[in-house]
């Protein structure tokens, strides 16, 4: 007879499955809510860098003038 038997049950297994899928849901969640989060503040930065530099650049210009002499 074999001393130390373990015995695993399927039930443990699956409710620790069950487990481990609700958590990656959650943290999926947060990342999604993360990088929209992310996406909005970095358009305010571009947002706020391109008045800046506008205001740096002598006084405001037309925004379509601005954005075709930035391209080139």
């Amino acid at each position: 007879m074999k001393e130390n038997q373990t015995i695993i049950l399927l039930s443990d297994i699956i409710e620790s499955k069950v487990r481990k899928e609700k958590e990656l849901a959650y943290y999926q969640e947060q990342i999604r809510d993360i990088s929209i989060k992310i996406s909005q503040l970095n358009n305010d930065l571009s947002l706020t860098q391109l008045i800046i530099d506008m205001i740096n650049n002598d006084g405001i210009k037309d925004i379509k003038e601005y954005m075709i002499e930035k391209k080139s």
